[in-house]
């Protein structure tokens, strides 16, 4: 039994390497993109119909603590701009932080208000947030180009 472990973990060795290698960068664009998809187009069907917008944040989200219209212009700048940056992985932690509050708000303060707004939808959107402010965007982004050209330029 001992000698068949000992075989086994080159290969398992190898397994996690290759998972970390390959799928873990395809993983974390993936929740990059699907967290892009999410709120880039919530910002676009906002701007599209902005009266409509207004009159939504005015009435039915009433945002505590902000003014409505400045409760719709934060929440569709950070979704179109914080959105394309964490999908580019530019600035990625610090940009899914304020989709992370807005994900937030709408659980737990609308969601207490209005039970259309308590969804399971948004803890994963909230988790997948989490991962990206906790693990970074991945290889797969802009913040780790940059970081490997800052790490080769302050190696020389």
């Amino acid at each position: 039994m001992y000698a068949l472990l000992v075989r086994l973990v080159p290969i398992a060795r190898w397994v996690l390497t290759a998972l970390d290698t390959w799928v873990a960068p395809l993983a974390d664009l993936a929740i990059r993109a699907a967290l892009f998809r999410v709120f880039f187009y919530a910002g676009l069907i906002k701007v599209s119909d902005w009266n409509g917008t207004l009159q939504l944040f005015q009435v039915e989200y009433a945002v505590p603590l902000l003014p409505y219209a400045a409760a719709a212009v934060m929440a569709t700048t950070d979704e179109l701009i914080c959105s394309a940056l964490v999908l580019a992985g530019c600035g990625a932690r610090l940009a899914a932080l304020p989709l992370l509050v807005q994900a937030m708000v709408i659980q737990f303060s609308l969601g207490a208000i209005n039970t259309n707004y308590d969804s399971l939808e948004h803890f994963l959107w909230m988790a997948m947030l989490l991962v990206v402010i906790a693990r970074g965007p991945g290889r797969l982004s802009i913040d780790h180009l940059v970081r490997r050209r800052v790490l080769d330029t302050g190696m020389n």
